[in-house]
């Protein structure tokens, strides 16, 4: 998906991916983001859109490099992803005709801005193991719901199971 991006979308298309699947969040949480939001920093404080609760989150080391290199000559007040028609951010539906450019490259038709999140979700718990950290970061209400959403099956949970022994 990256390669895709970076020959079908703009620097800033290809920063919200990896900003995306690397913090988890919501779509709608990462676009109104303002430079002054990330820069220089190793957590955020957002208040989420879709649930109005407040999320503070560690921003992983490599996604700090990347926007202390995306936000170079940026001023704090700039919009990280600015709508290239007015001085506003751009829209969730936007963001999601950027990813779609990569997926049409890719002859993929399963791709959307919640991709992003759910890679994220996916690669944190097949590192983790630990879908109650996992749940608390998406901020859903049960353990299955957090499985359900990352799309872990009872089969690969049971696999995980095949060959336990103390």
């Amino acid at each position: 998906m990256r390669w895709a991006l970076a020959r079908y979308a703009s620097a800033r298309d290809v920063f919200m991916f990896n900003f995306g699947i690397n913090t988890g969040l919501r779509v709608s949480d990462i676009v109104p983001l303002k430079v002054s939001d990330v820069k220089g920093k190793q957590h955020i404080i957002i208040t989420e859109q879709k649930t109005s609760k407040t999320k503070r989150f560690l921003i992983p080391k490599a996604t700090r490099e990347a926007i202390e290199d995306y936000t170079r000559g940026m001023s704090d007040d700039d919009y990280l992803f600015l709508s290239r028609r007015g001085d506003s951010y751009i829209s969730t539906t936007q963001a999601y005709r950027a990813l779609q450019k990569a997926a049409d490259a890719l002859g993929r038709d399963d791709i959307g801005t919640h991709t992003m999140r759910k890679t994220f979700g996916y690669h944190h718990y097949k590192r983790n193991k630990d879908v109650a950290t996992l749940q608390h970061i998406f901020n859903h209400s049960a353990p299955s719901i957090t499985l359900k959403y990352i799309g872990i099956t009872s089969d690969e949970i049971d696999a995980t199971m095949e060959d336990f022994a103390l």
